[in-house]
């Protein structure tokens, strides 16, 4: 898809330089209840009303981003993700100034603050990775405010009607704690679980299209005794099973099950095969 929209835009007398939205050929598969419940938060009731700003958990490789970019599209809006991690500072998720070939500042708006003057759909993508630092520079952005302030740039943007977000984070140890003043704007939260038998292998064959019947049922029943058993194995780990596995067998062929075994071993490691089914 080509983006016609304009790539700078002045605000307060500083002209930005805009990000480009993501495409990615992806559909959301199953659990339509955390969709509906994602959409509603987002959901403008009257005109005094404003949308919030969810937060999805769940443990990695669940769907979370999947989800939310899905929900973004579902609206017709441009999807922006923003990956934060450890090193995120404040001027990364609003303005950079970029020194370019002439010498000249420009100021380079990030996704997050693209998809504010756009009206588009940011997707925080691990939040929780994120310094505490980082997040008080989102904190006018997340309650009735809903700007931001560009100390670098010399500029406060505020965002289009349009514009939501949503924040994913992992449920696992290599994470900040939220502050408080965070956490409360951060609202609803929605939980996303492993899915069930029919949906996770539904997830798979939207993946993998091209793969044999036999294949996917098999890496089904490993995720599903995978989650019974509560390791932290999930449809992303399949995917690439399932994918290393046909694979192997279009270069060499053998059984389906030693093809099998063997990107167990190679992707998750002999401890995993005890999930395999027999």
């Amino acid at each position: 898809m080509t983006d016609d929209s304009p790539r700078t835009v002045e605000v307060e007398g500083t002209r930005l330089h805009l990000a480009h939205p993501d495409e990615l050929p992806i559909r959301w598969v199953g659990q339509q209840e955390t969709l509906k419940q994602l959409l509603a938060a987002w959901k403008v009731v009257d005109a005094e009303d404003l949308p919030m700003n969810p937060r999805l958990l769940g443990k990695p490789g669940v769907g979370k981003t999947t989800l939310a970019y899905a929900a973004g599209k579902a609206l017709g809006r441009d999807a922006y993700i923003y990956q934060a991690t450890m090193d995120t500072r404040p001027e990364d998720l609003l303005i950079t100034p970029v020194v370019d070939r002439q010498g000249a500042i420009r100021y380079v708006a990030s996704s997050l603050v693209t998809a504010m003057i756009r009206g588009g759909v940011v997707i925080l993508d691990e939040g929780n990775r994120m310094s505490e630092k980082s997040w008080a520079s989102l904190a006018p952005l997340l309650d009735n405010r809903r700007y931001i302030e560009s100390i670098v740039a010399g500029v406060k943007v505020q965002a289009h009607p349009d514009f939501r977000l949503v924040a994913t984070m992992n449920d696992d140890a290599s994470t900040y704690e939220l502050p408080e003043y965070i956490h409360s704007r951060l609202q609803p939260q929605i939980f996303l679980d492993f899915p069930d038998h029919d949906e996770e292998k539904q997830i798979l064959s939207e993946n993998l299209p091209f793969s044999d019947e036999q294949i996917l049922e098999y890496v089904t029943q490993f995720l599903q005794a995978a989650h019974d058993a509560d390791d932290a194995y999930t449809v992303r780990d399949g995917v690439n099973i399932a994918r290393y596995a046909l694979k192997l067998l279009e270069e060499s062929p053998r059984d389906r099950m030693a093809a099998l075994s063997l990107s167990v071993v190679q992707i998750l490691g002999e401890e995993a095969l005890r999930h395999l089914p027999r």
